[in-house]
């Protein structure tokens, strides 16, 4: 079973690539909803977290996003020593995920593949880009935040130079070339065991 990686920054579509590829019956299995889920669920990971940066979950033992980000977006340390929390806690969950899949081909999708050395392993690995401004917008629509605040958070990601220089593949999502052949082409190759 062959292991393909799907990485890109903020806005850049990496969830419509990966539900392509899951309408072709591939398993994904996406890095950022399962550490949002264990985050949330896991009681020794937020035992962890609450010791490292406080009060952090409600009354109802539902994290509090918006406190998080402001203790640790702004502050590389911080954010580095929250992802080194997550991660582990991450990786073996796409671990256990990994053993149970029955297919020619699974997909781990992560903003920060290369980053956190989730890369290691892999067979494969496609980097989604997209024109900066249109992932400004796609991202303002979605999220509902301020150009600013997106663009700060564009500046501390890996550029996408960086990553498409570290991958095999590239998946242009500009709104003007076609995903589905891109995404069906890629598909092929995985399938029929060819780099």
């Amino acid at each position: 079973m062959r292991k393909i990686g799907i990485t890109g920054g903020i806005g850049s579509g990496k969830s419509l690539i990966c539900h392509l590829f899951a309408l072709n019956g591939i398993p994904v299995y996406s890095a950022d909803d399962a550490a949002k889920n264990l985050m949330q669920h896991h009681e020794p990971l937020k035992k962890e977290l609450i010791f490292n940066f406080g009060n952090i979950y409600n009354e109802q033992g539902e994290l509090l996003r918006n406190v998080l980000a402001e203790k640790v977006f702004s502050n590389p340390v911080e954010l580095q020593k929250v992802n080194s929390i997550v991660h582990p806690f991450v990786i073996a969950d796409y671990n256990n995920w990994e053993e149970s899949q029955k297919s020619p081909y699974i997909i781990r999708e992560s903003a920060i593949l290369f980053e956190s050395g989730t890369n290691k392993g892999l067979d494969s690995v496609i980097t989604v880009i997209a024109p900066i401004e249109l992932r400004i917008l796609r991202t303002m629509i979605r999220d509902h935040r301020s150009r600013e605040q997106i663009l700060s958070i564009i500046e501390k990601q890996t550029s996408d130079e960086f990553k498409i220089a570290k991958s095999d593949y590239t998946i242009v999502n500009d709104d003007k070339q076609a995903v589905l052949p891109q995404v069906w082409k890629l598909h092929s190759i995985f399938v029929n065991g060819k780099q």
